[in-house]
């Protein structure tokens, strides 16, 4: 890795996070096609078994899943050291004080987040390696609230800090912000309202998870409204003076967004259902994560368009040009890919749609497994250039 220098910038954490979101991707593999009665995700007690007596098909996908996992976990919290000794040097220099003073303060919203992503990958890794850890569960869920709650809080003092300073002396720069890369603050609150929907779903004490809903829903209203404006204001700005090249990529940040707020309403009618007596059909199911997923797509192609226009891909990803946004395609592949596997088993699979391990749901995987490998490619490829060569 490279050493500590002057151009760092808290962006520099979307490596951790994109590296954290690909071991949830492979975590995808095991919660849907690995049968888990009564549990609502699959954990070791479940996976072991299959691992070991399963059919050979299966047993060759858990292998794969689990050596993503370890993988992509052991490179999550890699980056992750490397960024926070990096972080707390820089924010003691003066760049860093020019940087909360201006449009560019939002870059520090990548911590929060890249914390919130440490937090689901080591729920994952506890729960596929080891043994019992559901007997105690009703233990470890407050415990994640409530660091949920406190990375929440952090993201939150960190946001309204530099958003007040807008209010206030009204110096927002249009020019200089003709991208979509202020909806990083919104990335932060909804990556926080998903892990705060996961007690609300998966506890059994009603405590735990109305308390959980409740934070999570604070959260997932704060996105939605403060994105809004984002995208009003970015929008305004990218049609008045073009898209900035350099942070084109931002353009799909709405996708990693749309996925969290979508999972969070699939866990949070869960949750409903599960404690409060309400009753979900699996066809809104289908038209939650259908309507999730063609936005998502919209926000794909449009920004796929911008970008190979502007001869991104092969300046930013496959040529010499060095820019740590680049690091921004990452999550938009992981999520796209995670959120494609919530429409075709809740959306599809549960309505009866297509059956599951039958030819169609196999067909369906393709295109979201060859999505996978795409962002993994890149992400080797964009990690070798910005942090292997001096």
């Amino acid at each position: 890795m490279k050493p500590a220098s002057k151009s760092y910038t808290p962006i520099y954490f979307l490596a951790s996070l994109g590296c954290g979101g690909l071991s949830v991707s492979f975590f995808m593999y095991l919660m849907f096609m690995v049968k888990h009665k009564g549990v609502p995700l699959a954990t070791f007690d479940f996976v072991y078994p299959q691992l070991i007596n399963g059919s050979l098909p299966m047993q060759m996908m858990i292998v794969v899943a689990l050596a993503g996992i370890i993988f992509f976990a052991f490179l999550h919290f890699r980056f992750l050291l490397w960024n926070i000794a990096q972080y707390r040097v820089f924010r003691k220099t003066p760049e860093a004080e020019e940087m909360r003073s201006s449009y560019k303060a939002v870059s520090f919203m990548a911590v929060p987040l890249t914390y919130s992503m440490s937090v689901n990958v080591s729920f994952v890794l506890g729960a596929v390696f080891v043994p019992k850890l559901w007997t105690v569960v009703e233990y470890l869920l407050p415990m994640a609230m409530i660091g949920f709650l406190l990375i929440g809080i952090y993201a939150l003092v960190m946001f309204l800090g530099y958003f007040t300073d807008f209010i206030v002396h009204g110096n927002y720069n249009y020019a200089q912000n003709n991208n979509l890369s202020q909806l990083l603050g919104i990335f932060a609150f909804a990556m926080v309202s998903v892990g705060l929907a996961a007690p609300a779903a998966m506890s059994s004490v009603k405590l735990t998870s109305g308390l959980a809903f409740l934070f999570s829903t604070f959260f997932f209203v704060v996105a939605l409204g403060i994105a809004f404006i984002k995208v009003v204001l970015g929008m305004s700005s990218i049609f008045k003076h073009g898209i900035d090249k350099e942070s084109s990529a931002s353009l799909w940040i709405g996708i990693p967004i749309i996925t969290l707020l979508g999972i969070s309403s699939v866990r949070l009618m869960h949750g409903l259902d599960h404690n409060f007596d309400n009753s979900s059909t699996n066809t809104s199911y289908l038209i939650l994560t259908g309507a999730f997923l063609s936005l998502q797509l919209m926000f794909g192609l449009i920004g796929y368009k911008a970008m190979k226009r502007l001869n991104y891909f092969d300046e930013y990803v496959r040529g010499t040009v060095v820019s740590p946004g680049s690091l921004a395609l990452i999550c938009p592949g992981v999520a796209l890919f995670v959120f494609g596997q919530f429409f075709l088993h809740h959306g599809l699979v549960k309505n009866g749609i297509i059956p599951q391990f039958g030819g169609l749901y196999f067909l369906l995987q393709v295109p979201l497994i060859y999505l996978q490998y795409v962002t993994i490619k890149t992400t080797f490829r964009l990690n070798r250039k910005l942090f292997l060569k001096a």
